[in-house]
């Protein structure tokens, strides 16, 4: 009990000296901390760059008359009021050229084939005005959900009524008629932002946000490989077996995959053993094979390579004269004979693919070395 009362001392002294200390001077850190104030300039544009996100929350957007400034009015209210990033983000949208549809244009003729040309139904330009919220790593991030949920029955003075019209603003005659035809009593505690929803910032490209390398479960099928593709030390490699097993669509199989962390099915795991068999042969026979292992295949890719080619002046691309040797080499071979097809090569029973295809080489991050001890 004393030893109790005594750390419950020392802990009281602890946080009292730190608020003593925090008083005399701000540490750097409390800079970065999210209660920090936010800056609400009204004579200042605050628009989304690129350094923004990269996730946020899309509030709500304007178009037609008015739009810059209801949006401008509605960011400054989000800083100032609810102590939130916000931001403006202007959209062009341009339906008056006509685009290529699928099919064939009907008065096309033989020697010359066009695609088929459509315009749509509504020909106009617009602009729309989006605003911003936030400055998020990941869609789940804490602060993200809350802030959507404080944003969603939010009700800004800006967006409650204030004498703004609807003339020549779709966005907000829609949010007005959808407004009146609520029904149940969870919908009317909403607020004009009552849509907002947890997005991508617009500015960033695509790739940003796709996958970093390999997930967790791969690795660790792969993990106790002897000479896993993860360890290829190329860019590229050339595939030249794959073994496919069972594709596993239950959902919860597929959790039971993940919480063992093995690759489960016996069409799969042979398919995996006959992979690692051919790697194995290989590497006897003093070639550089690699062997990979995922939910649905395993495969086994041959050599290590930092480009596929050399660009050339007509746009193609020569192919590497070694990744062609090998893809060659291992490639099926014409049927002699009255049958007509392919004979795919094998070694020791185990048959290789018909065509041999250059592929990348997953790549492991340092973050996630660290993170599964690859």
């Amino acid at each position: 009990m004393y030893q109790r009362n005594l750390k419950l001392g020392l802990t009281s002294l602890f946080v009292l000296a730190l608020v003593v200390q925090s008083s005399l001077a701000v540490p750097p850190w409390l800079k970065l901390m999210p209660f920090q104030k936010i800056e609400a300039d009204a004579n200042k544009k605050y628009q989304l760059t690129e350094e923004n996100g990269p996730w946020m929350i899309l509030a709500t957007s304007f178009s037609g008359v008015g739009a810059d400034q209801d949006a401008h009015d509605l960011v400054i209210e989000l800083r100032k009021d609810y102590g939130l990033e916000a931001y403006t983000f202007k959209q062009s949208y341009d339906f008056s050229e006509s685009v290529e549809g699928k099919g064939f244009d009907q008065f096309s003729n033989l020697n010359q084939v066009s695609a088929k040309k459509m315009r749509h139904r509504n020909n106009y330009k617009s602009d729309s005005i989006a605003v911003m919220v936030g400055n998020y790593e990941s869609f789940e991030d804490s602060e993200a959900q809350s802030a959507l949920k404080k944003l969603k029955i939010a009700k800004p003075k800006c967006l409650n009524g204030g004498g703004l019209s609807t003339e020549g603003n779709q966005i907000k005659a829609l949010r007005d008629y959808m407004r009146k035809m609520i029904k149940t009593e969870e919908k009317k505690q909403k607020g004009p932002m009552g849509h907002a929803f947890v997005s991508r910032n617009p500015l960033l490209p695509e790739g940003y946000f796709k996958p970093k390398g390999p997930s967790k479960l791969v690795i660790s099928i792969n993990k106790d490989s002897k000479n896993s593709l993860l360890t290829c030390p190329g860019k590229y490699s050339v595939r030249v077996a794959t073994f496919r097993g069972a594709v596993e669509v239950d959902p919860k199989k597929i959790m039971e995959v993940e919480a063992m962390n093995s690759v489960s099915g016996s069409r799969l795991a042979k398919a995996a053993e006959k992979a690692e068999t051919l790697t194995q042969a290989l590497r006897k026979q003093g070639v550089e094979a690699y062997v990979f292992h995922d939910r649905f295949e395993s495969t086994v890719s041959v050599g290590s390579f930092n480009n596929v080619g050399t660009p050339r002046s007509d746009g193609k691309t020569e192919i590497n004269p070694q990744i062609l040797r090998i893809m060659n080499a291992y490639k099926a071979g014409s049927v002699v004979g009255n049958r007509q097809g392919y004979a795919p090569k094998s070694i020791s029973g185990i048959p290789f693919d018909v065509q041999p295809i250059p592929v990348e080489v997953p790549q492991v991050s340092i973050a996630t070395d660290y993170s599964f001890g690859f």
